[in-house]
């Protein structure tokens, strides 16, 4: 399940985020259990940067899909060290229990790779501004001083490959994104290069944060919070492992009340789940006061 850059799909996902749990939630849980049953290799879950203490509702459904996806691998290596012992998945206290699930060794490996915005990709900024300049105006940016990271398709590619085959599964990796940029510096940046003037041929108008969206984004890459590898720009994530049986519960509750539309307890359940998830400039914000004052 991949994402996109913040401006097409943080709003959308926070008007809708019954589809955004059954996208990024219900949908990698989905691929992931077809990866074991099928006996895929190696999965790769390309998250975000968003999903880093979040702040809107696209966010947390990918700390979720992350949690899920880890939670299974770590359980699938439980499981193939039970098997090499006892020789049979029949015996009940097997961590893996799935009747679609191979009853022996299971071969598939996940791994999960994190990073913000990609220059030119489904989405991205660059596009958006670029088919305002050729109408003639106005370049819309959220705020003046919002950031972002960003890096190229060839890189995002390269490195998720790299982290792809430089692990043995079940991990997250996140990207060295650089520099953060100034996206209103950007905008007068492409303005000029089109040949034009900002603010007197082509103008620059701020339209205030969207829901769930920051002002700035997180570093991924830090010493306090990863572990470092063998290649300068990839480093490990540490997060909290989740215990499997819990992570499916989860992922069941999430795609019966997304289902129903039952968005209040559906939210209310992300928050419990994903304690870092602290809604932003969003109608969700009433369930951080709900819990906090508990």
């Amino acid at each position: 399940v991949f994402h996109a850059a913040a401006y097409k799909h943080v709003p959308l996902m926070e008007e809708n985020p019954c589809e955004a749990v059954l996208v990024n939630v219900a949908g990698s849980r989905f691929v992931a259990d077809k990866c074991i049953e099928y006996g895929v290799e190696k999965m790769v879950m390309v998250s975000t940067d968003k999903a880093v203490n979040p702040t809107n509702i696209m966010g947390c459904t990918k700390r979720l899909a992350e949690i899920y996806v880890q939670a299974l691998g770590l359980a699938v290596e439980q499981h193939n060290k039970q098997f090499a012992v006892e020789g049979s998945a029949e015996n009940p206290e097997f961590i893996i229990q799935n009747s679609k699930f191979p009853n022996g060794i299971i071969r598939t490996k996940f791994v999960t790779t994190r990073f913000g915005n990609v220059l030119g990709s489904n989405g991205s900024v660059i596009p958006r501004f670029r088919e305002q300049i050729a109408k003639g105006g106005p370049v819309t940016v959220t705020h003046k001083d919002i950031t972002r990271f960003f890096m190229t398709i060839p890189e995002a590619c390269r490195l998720v490959m790299e982290a792809a085959t430089m692990t043995d599964g079940n991990q997250i990796f996140v990207f060295d994104m650089g520099q953060s940029v100034k996206i209103s510096d950007m905008a007068r940046r492409m303005i000029e290069l089109a040949g034009f003037v900002p603010d007197k041929d082509i103008m620059i108008e701020y339209t205030g944060l969207r829901p769930g969206e920051k002002l700035y984004e997180e570093v991924l890459a830090t010493t306090e919070n990863t572990i470092p590898t063998g290649h300068s720009r990839i480093r490990i994530a540490k997060v909290r492992a989740y215990d499997y049986a819990e992570a499916c519960e989860v992922a069941d509750e999430l795609e019966r009340l997304s289902r129903a539309v039952e968005i209040p307890d559906m939210v209310r359940l992300m928050k419990r789940t994903v304690s870092e998830f602290k809604s932003k400039n969003s109608i969700y914000e009433q369930y951080d006061h709900e819990l906090e004052a508990k």
